[in-house]
């Protein structure tokens, strides 16, 4: 027996640590490098914890991932405020809850500074009344309404142009219980106080709109758009509902419920309809029969798809369309309840929409292997809480955004424990177990390209596969890209290391991108070793922090 296969410094088996590298034991078993706070911080932020992971629930991975935010506030509560508004701000997540869930930790955990930069951020990160209300509810797990609180929901409201504000009233009149006129009761913003002065002063116009919020009653004095919502709500016919969205610019949450199964209803509502509403409701436009093979609103719905700035303004993130494109293209509702016949140039749009939601990319002009993580636990649990959406399905979406700008490219997914080479099963000597070559490509259709990996057979996870397959096929690569939950214990020798003997045998100074595609605290990463980076999967940001780290720009 060798002594060095007990304990060697270079030769490792994952389910032992790499001797003096200070790494931890992940979930699996294996072990692996923990992420600092501010790393989970942002994880979190994007990734949020809904649905767990396979080796983790969600509530262990929600207590895990909110003891870490804990932290950071903490320890610097103005950066981390900082970095709850920066990723809300710039669209950077697929839903804001986390974002609006941290900062209501650091409005009620924070120090006496950090509780008044959380709350001078609510306006950056709360941007609508679902928003607002959300952050209220979890606000109240933290603390109660105080003087402070209450006047940051009062700005919230007073800060609105009256217009901006009535169109919150109509569209976002109740979410989970809460409400504008249950807020409006606690803020009080223009309200009196001992003493004579006001809480927050306000405008007339908006006293009268927070008059009609609470107490309802006559709209001659509100902006029209509130004399349209109460007109809309007693329409007696469709014909009328279609009339009144037109003339007052209603969006679909104004409408009386019954009267959204109307073509004219929906070709009022598609005029004036943002983008996320537009992307959310191809499904009901497609059945009602507004979205037809030629038709007038299939013409709207692909001129405004194809607008990269319409898609920038509104925020729209990949992870939206990417849904949408899944469930668009599948021809029935993700739980079964509706069927539709998808539109061809619909479906197209879409997918040409996924890359456009990223941020523009410069190519780094490097040689990459874009590796996707294909084991059984990629396939668990679901990316922000989208259904049918697994890290396993997403990190294949995301390496082919790399891979439409990158022109030096080469993509393989890996899993340990089965042959699925595409080459057969038959074993090349010398040749890792576990890897296949894909040929997928940027020119098919992104839902094709996820069937295509989901369709691969699972196994354990190695993630040193695809250093160990570059040395022995001889591939020249410059950064590898591995996309994957950091859950790997099943090699012989740990991927730090593999890339180490990488680079001693090819003369090759390469580089490790880590994206991480699950809200844990592992990377494979070496903290220690500059050539290696841990970054976020599905952040907006991610592909053009690949290219500048390729490029050595970082």
């Amino acid at each position: 027996m060798s002594y060095l296969k007990r304990y060697g410094a270079r030769r490792v088996p994952q389910s032992d640590p790499m001797p003096g590298a200070g790494q931890v034991s992940d979930s699996a078993g294996g072990y692996a490098w923990a992420v600092d706070d501010w790393a989970r911080l942002r994880r979190f932020l994007v990734l949020g914890s809904e649905g767990g992971s396979y080796y983790a629930s969600e509530r262990t991975l929600t207590r895990e991932s909110a003891a870490a935010v804990e932290r950071c506030i903490r320890a610097d509560g103005a950066r981390a405020v900082a970095e709850m508004a920066a990723v809300s701000e710039a669209g950077r997540a697929p839903k804001n809850d986390p974002a609006l869930y941290a900062l209501a930790m650091a409005a009620g955990l924070g120090d006496v500074d950090t509780r008044r930069a959380a709350l001078e951020a609510l306006p950056r990160v709360a941007r609508t009344g679902t928003h607002l209300f959300r952050f209220a509810t979890f606000a109240e797990g933290f603390r109660g309404w105080g003087r402070s609180l209450r006047r940051a929901v009062g700005r919230w409201y007073a800060a609105q142009p009256v217009e901006a504000l009535a169109y919150q009233a109509v569209k976002y009149r109740r979410r989970e219980g809460v409400s504008h006129r249950d807020l409006l009761r606690l803020a009080h913003p223009g309200a009196r106080v001992s003493g004579g002065n006001p809480t927050l002063e306000v405008s007339d116009a908006h006293a009268r709109l927070f008059d009609w919020i609470v107490r309802g009653g006559a709209t001659g004095a509100l902006p029209r758009l509130v004399e349209g919502f109460v007109r809309a709500q007693r329409a007696d016919s469709e014909v009328e509902t279609a009339r009144l969205v037109a003339e007052y610019r209603l969006a679909g949450e104004a409408v009386r419920p019954e009267h959204l199964s109307s073509p004219a209803v929906w070709t009022a509502l598609l005029a004036d309809m943002p983008m996320t509403a537009l992307v959310r409701n191809l499904a009901t436009m497609t059945r009602v029969g507004v979205l037809a093979p030629g038709s007038a609103g299939t013409a709207t719905v692909l001129e405004r798809l194809g607008d990269a700035e319409r898609i920038r303004r509104a925020r729209l993130h990949p992870i939206a369309v990417l849904a949408a494109l899944r469930t668009y293209a599948s021809g029935r509702g993700a739980r079964g309840r509706g069927m539709w016949e998808p539109v061809a140039p619909v479906v197209d749009a879409l997918d040409a929409a996924f890359y456009t939601a990223f941020e523009t990319v410069e190519p780094s002009g490097g040689r990459m292997m874009l590796a996707l993580d294909v084991s059984g636990s990629m396939g668990w649990a679901e990316v922000a809480g989208v259904p049918g959406l697994s890290p396993r399905v997403a990190s294949a979406a995301m390496a082919l955004v790399t891979a439409a700008t990158e022109p030096r490219h080469e993509i393989v997914a890996f899993a340990s424990g089965g042959w699925i080479r595409t080459a057969g099963r038959r074993r090349f000597a010398g040749m890792p177990d576990g890897l296949t070559r894909l040929a997928i490509s940027p020119r098919q259709r992104l839902d094709d390209v996820v069937r295509a990996v989901s369709d691969l057979p699972f196994g354990g996870t190695d993630c040193a596969l695809p250093m160990l397959y570059a040395q022995a096929a001889g591939r020249e690569v410059d950064t590898f890209v591995i996309y994957t939950d950091s859950e790997t214990w099943a090699g012989d020798v740990h991927p730090a290391q593999a890339l180490y003997d990488y680079r001693r045998a090819s003369g090759i100074d390469a580089r490790l991108v880590v994206v991480g595609m699950v809200s844990n605290g592992f990377s494979i990463a070496d903290p220690a070793d500059a050539g290696m980076l841990d970054v976020v999967g599905f952040d907006t940001a991610t592909p053009p922090l690949i290219a500048d780290f390729a490029r050595r720009a970082l």
